[in-house]
């Protein structure tokens, strides 16, 4: 195989693995927005807790962090979602009973948090350096193969959890869920759980969005305060369910697949600027993603693939 035509298959190999990354991340935000309705802004304060726990269990000892427990890493990524659970389950007691964008100004305040504090703890997560040394399964085998072997892996843990989705979107769990998002009052009235089922979605969703961080760290093989910026790990993701279809599991993939690819394309575009302007790219980017968020939803204003009531299967 020639440079080239390997220089291809390496790059559409990581557009696919990035694209498995954030279809997880979307099937996250799905299962908090899509199903209960609940505006969550503080993806990237779950996406790191899941990816910095991954790096300390995995890593191997230094003293410049903690870390130095030699995990597996397909060990670690249980062990990141539990941990967001963890962090997720007392935000969700505290911030759930808001409503709207308060919850969002709430979420995304503590999404903060967590993100300064592993920044500025130098002893837990080594401060703005990060840690450089995270594993990645299959990566003994070198290019392509580890690369190959672990798209794999991240496209069939997104099946899993796809398909986890869709029956949770068909059961009555899942029927629940859209009874509160779509009128919480009358859902009270027949005797449900209001609080406690926004409760176990809310943790939920933000489990799958720790196991998108932990992936996201094994792939890069490093996690720091760049790589959980809101920019990244808030807003694409939103942008990525909106234009796909909030409510649609297949359409969060869709999403995830269309501006993952976009902003990826651009940054090929913008790499070739005049130099003054590369270190606004990211910017320039961000405005052309808005821009395609409003032409979609001129045309498409549930999105691409909205929402569709279950079959009824009596």
């Amino acid at each position: 195989m020639n440079a080239s035509l390997f220089g291809l298959l390496m790059y559409a190999v990581s557009l696919a693995t990035m694209f498995g990354i954030y279809g997880v991340l979307c099937i996250g935000l799905n299962v908090q927005w899509g199903f209960a309705g609940l505006f969550n802004a503080g993806i990237a304060g779950f996406f790191a807790v899941g990816a910095y726990a991954t790096a300390i269990l995995t890593s191997p000892e230094s003293a410049d962090y903690l870390g130095g427990f030699g995990w597996p890493p397909v060990l670690a990524l249980p062990v990141a979602m539990l941990f967001s659970g963890l962090i997720a389950w007392p935000v969700g007691r505290i911030c759930l009973r808001l409503q709207g964008d308060y919850l969002a100004m709430a979420t995304i305040g503590i999404s903060e948090i967590i993100r300064l504090v592993l920044k500025n703890e130098d002893w837990l997560a080594n401060g703005t350096m990060g840690i450089s040394t995270v594993p990645r399964p299959f990566e003994s085998l070198g290019q392509p193969y580890g690369n190959l072997l672990f798209l794999a892996f991240v496209l069939g843990v997104l099946v899993l959890l796809y398909v986890a989705a869709e029956r949770a979107w068909l059961s009555p769990w899942g029927r629940v869920l859209r009874a509160i998002r779509d009128n919480e009052m009358a859902a009270a009235a027949i005797g449900k759980d209001v609080v406690s089922f926004r409760l176990q979605a809310f943790v939920l969703g933000a489990m799958v969005m720790g196991l998108g961080g932990a992936l996201s760290g094994m792939y890069f093989k490093f996690i720091g305060s760049s790589a959980t910026e809101p920019l990244l790990t808030t807003f694409l993701v939103w942008v990525m369910l909106i234009i796909g279809g909030s409510g649609n599991n297949r359409g969060a993939l869709l999403g995830a697949a269309i501006v993952w690819f976009i902003w990826s394309a651009t940054e090929l575009l913008t790499n070739r600027l005049p130099a003054e302007w590369i270190t606004r790219s990211s910017y320039l980017r961000a405005l052309l993603i808005g821009v395609l968020l409003i032409i979609v939803l001129q045309r498409f204003a549930r999105g691409i693939l909205p929402e569709r009531p279950p079959r009824d299967r009596a």
